[in-house]
This record gives C-alpha cells, structure tokens and sequence, in this order.
C-alpha cells in the first residue's frame, strides 16, 4: 500500500491518492465526537465549552492580534460538498478540515436517490458527486492523511437512502463511511419512492449503520425547506423525528448516533429567535438522550453573503442557548447554487467564530421557567402529539401520507390542503417487496431479519461463519471496480488540467469550483437602479473579455442612488451609462385580460422538472393557484413531477394534445440546464411537433437569452411570477395565430 504523506506546505497530490486504490482498507470506522478541553488556557485567554486544540490548523483573520490562537467550539462542525469533481473536493476537504471541519458531507448527486444500484468509477455529478466505490475510498484515503494533519479524526458522510439504500449501507459499511443520512420518510415524501419499499430497505440499513457505529442523521428538516409558510410545520417535523429516530433505535442504532436534523423554521425579517427558541427547546425536552444536529435555514435566504451569514449566526445563537451536537454550515451556495471552495471555508469560520464567540454564555444566562417561552414550547408539544394521534386515527403512518397529511403549510389542526399525497402501492419501486421463504439464508454479518444459518450448519451467532466471513469482516472479497466509462472518468479530466495540477503545475488559473477553471468573482456597485446597475455590471465583463458571464447576486442599496452586484469578471474603468442597452420592463397583462384569454380559448400545458433535478419548489409556485400561479387564470396544467425525462415530457404533451411545455431546472453545473433544453427541443423536432408546442423554460439559473439559444421559446429567471409565464403564453399563441 503506498506510504504517501501530505507535506505541510505542498498541495495534496492526488495522483498519489489514487494510486493503489484497490487495497486501501480504511483505518476506523465508526463516527467520533470532539474531546473536551475543560478549564482550556491559549494566549490570554480562558476558555469553558471548548474541545482539544488542532495540532495544525488556520486561526480567524483577527487571530494574529492574540497569538494566532485556534480555540475549538465543542459541537462537530459540518461542511457540505457538492461541486460534481470528487478530485477537486478532495482539495477543499484539506482547506475546510484546518478551518475546523471534522464533519464532511459530500452530497450525492441529483438524481441518484432513484438509480436502483450502486455505480462504478468516478464520473462528473450535476449538483453534487455520483457515490460510488472508488469515489468514497480515494476521499477516505485522503481524509486519513488529513486527519494526521490537523490532528483530528475527520467523520466521512453521505447519503444512505434512494432505491439502492441498503446496496449503498453496505458499501458504506464496508469503506469506513463514519456518519450517513438515513430516513425512509425522506424516500416516500421527497423522492416519490413506494413506501412499503422505503421502510423495508430503512430496516436493512440501519442494521448495517448499526453494524458500523455510524451516526445516522434524518431528513425531516426537509419539510420546512419545502413547505410554504416553514414555521408552521414544526409540530409535523417532531412527528418525523419521533417516527425515524424510534424506527431506528428499535431496529437496533443506539441513541447516541441518532441525530435529529433540526433546522430553525423562520428567518429574519420575521423575529426568528423569539418564533424559533421555544421549537428548540420543546425539540430537546422530547427528544432527551438523542443527538441534535444543529443546521441554518435555507428556505429564505437569497444570494447575498452578508444576509446568508446572518442567519447563520442567528440560528447558532439558538444552538448555543440550547444545544447541539453538530452545527452544520450551509453556505450562500444554496441560494444561488455555485458551490466554490470559499463559501465552504468562510461558513466553517462563521461557525468557529460564533460559537467560541458565545464561548460560556450558558455559565452566565438561563432560559425563563415561566412565561411565554415555556408556554409556546408546551403548546408545540401537545401540537405534536395531537399531530401523532391523528395520524394513528386515519390508519398509521402510510394512510396519512395518502392523505396529504405531510408537509401541509398549515399549523396543525389547520390545515391548507397543500400537503405532499403519495399512494402506498405506488411510486419507484412499487411492488417489488418479496417476502421472505421460511427458509431463507442470509450467512453475512449484520442483516435484519432471521438468518437461517444453523439448518445448514452455520453459527447464529456468527452467520458469517459459514462462508468463512463475509466482505465485512474479509474485505478481500471486495471486487473493486476501478472505471467503466472511457470518456467520463477522473483520469480523463485530470488530464485535461494536467499543467494547471499541484504539486507539479506549470501553470496557474483561478478557480472557484475545479482546477483551472477560471473563474473569478467581481463585486460591483453603481449609483444606479437595479436594471441599470445589472447592464452596467454585465459591459464591464464583457469588456474584459470574460466568457459565461452571470450575475449571481443583486443587492439594493436604495431603490435609485446605488446597487451592489456580483458577477464573474474584474474591472477598472468607466461605463457610460447613456451607452448601455436597457431592456424594457416585461408587459404583463393584468389578471381580467388574462382570465378573459382563457376563458375565450382554454390553453392546456404539461409541465415538470427536468433531468435528474429534484427541485420542485419553484415550479409550484409558477403553477400552482395558491401560489398566484398560472391555474388562476383557467389554465389546464398536467404537473408530471420532478426528474422528468425529456421524452417524458414531449411524449406527455403530444399524448394531452397540450398547447405548451413548461420546464423548470435549477441544477446548472456544466450547463446541464441549457444542455436539456436543446435536448427537448430536438426531440420535439424530430417528432414533428415543435411548431405545435410553446416551450418555456425556467429555473434560478436560467438566463432568457441563453434558453432561447438553446432552443427555448422564452427563458424565465430568478424573480419570475405566474402572471409573467401566463403573458407570455398569451402573446406567444397570439403571435403564433397571425401569422
């Protein structure tokens, strides 16, 4: 096995990491806490919750005023990774572990929650990395030698659910994988997965989490990232708690590695801390014993840096007045879905920062025992057992998923009739539950159910025995598959930036996500309205010759005098103003001219989420009529869900005789989103029918003219409302009939 170690000051080499790949066998397995440091002394200071100093690690920027001192809080910090290279995270793991990481969670990418087995080699991922075999071992390799670095263990994380769950579990188990999410609610609600299949697979999983001493986090933070009004569910998420947490310890997770992902459901402007604190506390009183992962809100925040941060801050102020056990870092990637190296590293310190800031407040402060905060936690208590109890009144858990008892926006009992239905026999893998012969034999380590082994001379104690150990006890066994695409594999793309790739580069580029990728960042700010300001940005970089240009954050610092805006490039000369091309503000018929259209000529459209994107949310509200979306004007929508295969949708629009075909993408790494807008262009070309069919195309990252280029009608971005689409429809099939 290679002795490869990182020197201290060279870049990670990861050529190295990959060589003999085959018979690297992970050094512990299991997830690790910090070790507290009481009565801890560094530089002037004295320190009460913190954990063991990093042998090796970067300090705040305000740390040289004290002699470069790097207190540790005490909970786990999580960074989250995504970027769809696993060699290029690989690098950013190293700068996330010494900025005070020790948990970290690659997220798998889009779509592969319904892929029914594991896959091989490295290929690219679209919003986050395919998990596979090799990816999951050259990143727990190289964490190995980054735990000797900062002299920390380093928790290794993804995800255990979708349709392959208990595949991935073992595989997990097998390559030291320390932590995983794992909640069969997660398949049925989110993924559309059969939920006999989803609790079944769950019970098989989570014996091999516990096999593993992995720590098993659930998903029902889920719910207020996807619900309308978030701060209204929180007596549903402790029912999801209650369900996956007792499911687990009852299948056999001790307590202890069961974390309950909980996430504060409000933000500011709303007065998050006096809405939020009371769900905390309530959340811990019930759940006593369990672990808490502590994660930021998502559903409201924007692109900007400063705003994302802020919300950050605010939520570890209610961690620290409460507790948790991991604070995660969700960065400002979630609002404008670039996932750079910065943000990973600037919300790590965010965490440090805020929670050595608040470093002993609890020695110094305490929650009231009487009075509103004591009362409001009583009350989403008893929300939450009322919400438990109805649900065993309609028949269990399934029969209220069936009927849209979950994820509703009202504050139980209310309820607003928008909640997530799915049907017990059906969604992916419907069916496809074989029960069990009598005599079924099962002679591996950790498996749910009965064995079978002594009729057949085997040990119940030791199953494994029979066949002389199974994988998890001899990984020899393992067949390693190294790649099985020949032109999309890691070594293809390391070879495309072999001069740009450390140690040995000859060249330099910037980069924000992969190596050389050539990206920079411009911040910009203009005395100038919002329209102008952004046309002024978008000349600057094109005046220096920067390619793919995107704004990818606006900010208004009053509605005339100024604007900050954020986009790739850098500049330092004039723009004049009368020179720039301002487009015109959309027409936008009102709602009585719109209604009378429709009413004069019914339009019926299909409409879903394209590709492996599992985004839904912003679809809806440009559908839905409680959103003000386009069914308030009469028109006939055919909503066929998230992941939508492009013939899928073409084939759905000829079968309904539809007039238009409305797409929504927010996954955009490696153009994925304009790549399958051409995509169902040609296909609908190529069936004779694109003359018929309106096409529009949506999403966060969707810029119009580049949808049009790829063979969209009209492009629809961030900041898009119903009566925007509707219009368009309107004048479209107006345009259309005149000529």
């Amino acid at each position: 096995m290679s002795e490869y170690r990182l020197p201290p000051d060279e870049n990670i080499d990861i050529e190295k990491i990959l060589q003999d790949l085959e018979h690297y066998r992970p050094r512990r397995k299991g997830w690790t806490w910090r070790e507290p440091a009481p009565n801890l002394t560094m530089g002037p200071f004295s320190y009460h919750d913190c954990s063991k100093p990093l042998k090796d690690g970067v300090p705040l920027p305000p740390a040289h005023y004290f002699g470069d001192v790097d207190p540790q809080p005490m909970p786990v910090i999580t960074t989250e990774i995504a970027s769809g290279r696993f060699e290029d995270d690989i690098r950013r793991m190293r700068m996330a572990a010494h900025h005070g990481a020790d948990h970290i969670m690659v997220i798998r990418t889009s779509g592969q929650s319904h892929f029914d087995g594991l896959i091989e080699g490295t290929p690219q991922g679209s919003g986050g990395v395919p998990i596979s075999r090799k990816q999951v071992r050259a990143q727990r390799k190289a964490l190995d030698l980054i735990e000797d670095e900062v002299g920390r263990p380093i928790n290794y994380h993804s995800y255990v659910s979708g349709v392959a769950g208990p595949d991935i579990a073992v595989m997990f188990a097998e390559e030291g994988v320390n932590g995983c999410h794992q909640d069969p609610q997660y398949n049925v609600i989110y993924r559309n997965i059969n939920m006999v299949r989803s609790f079944v697979d769950a019970a098989e999983s989570k014996q091999l989490i516990a096999y593993a001493n992995m720590a098993q986090i659930d998903g029902a933070h889920n719910a207020n990232a996807t619900a309308r009004d978030a701060w209204k569910v929180m007596p549903e998420l402790m029912v999801q708690h209650a369900i996956n947490a007792l499911y687990s310890n009852k299948v056999g997770v001790p307590k202890e590695n069961i974390c309950l992902s909980t996430v504060p459901p409000t933000a500011t402007p709303g007065p998050c801390v006096y809405m939020d604190l009371p769900y905390a506390v309530a959340l811990r009183r019930l759940f006593a014993g369990y672990r808490m992962r502590a994660q930021m809100n998502t559903k409201y925040i924007e692109s900007s840096t400063r705003e994302a941060t802020v919300t950050h801050v605010l939520n570890m102020v209610v961690s620290k007045l409460t507790s948790a056990d991991i604070q995660s870092t969700i960065t400002p990637d979630e609002g404008r879905n670039v996932p750079w190296h910065i943000y990973n590293i600037e919300a790590c310190d965010t965490a440090k920062q805020t929670l050595v800031g608040l470093d002993g407040l609890m020695k110094m402060v305490e929650l009231k025992k009487d009075g509103y905060l004591e009362e409001k936690a009583r009350e989403l208590t008893e929300r939450a057992v009322l919400f438990l109890e109805e649900m065993v009144e309609k028949g269990g858990y399934f029969a209220a998923v069936e009927s849209g008892m979950f994820v509703d926006s009202g504050l139980f009992p209310e309820r607003n009739g928008d909640g997530i239905a799915r049907k017990a026999d059906g969604g992916i893998g419907a069916g496809t539950v074989i029960h069990r012969e009598p005599d079924y034999m099962a002679p591996v380590t950790a498996h749910f159910g009965t064995n079978n082994v002594l009729q057949y001379g085997g040990y119940p104690d030791d199953p494994a025995k029979l066949i002389d150990g199974c994988t998890l006890e001899k990984p020899e066994k393992i067949v390693y598959i190294d790649e099985l695409d020949e032109e999309d594999n890691v070594y293809l793309r390391m070879a495309s930036v072999k001069d740009f790739a450390q140690p040995n580069a000859t060249k330099l580029k910037p980069e924000m996500e992969w190596l050389a990728d050539g990206t920079v960042m411009l911040t910009l700010c203009f005395p100038a309205e919002k329209k102008i300001a952004e046309a002024a940005a978008i000349e600057c970089a094109r005046r220096m010759g920067l390619k793919d240009i995107a704004v990818i954050s606006r900010e208004i610092l009053h509605r005339a005098e100024g604007t900050r805006i954020e986009l790739k490039g850098k500049v330092d000369f004039d723009i004049d103003i009368h020179s720039l091309v301002i487009p015109p503000e959309p027409d936008v018929l009102d709602e009585d001219e719109l209604r009378a259209a429709i009413e004069n000529k019914p339009m019926r459209v299909v409409c879903g989420t394209i590709g492996e994107d599992e985004h839904s949310v912003g679809l809806r509200e440009i559908i839905d009529i409680k959103h003000g979306g386009i069914e308030k004007y009469g028109i006939e929508v055919h909503y066929l869900g998230t992941s939508v295969p492009p013939e899928k949708l073409v084939g759905a629009a000829i079968e309904l005789n539809a007039d238009a075909m409305l797409t929504s993408m927010i996954i955009s790494h490696d153009d994925i989103h304009y790549k399958n807008i051409a995509r169902i262009d040609r296909i609908a070309r190529e069936m004779g029918v694109r003359d018929q069919l309106i096409f529009v195309a949506g999403g966060t990252q969707v810029e119009s003219d580049a949808a049009k280029a790829a063979g969209a009608d009209a492009g629809f971005g961030r900041g898009t409302h119903g009566n925007h689409v509707a219009t368009f429809l309107m004048k479209e099939r107006d345009r259309r009939e005149a000529e």
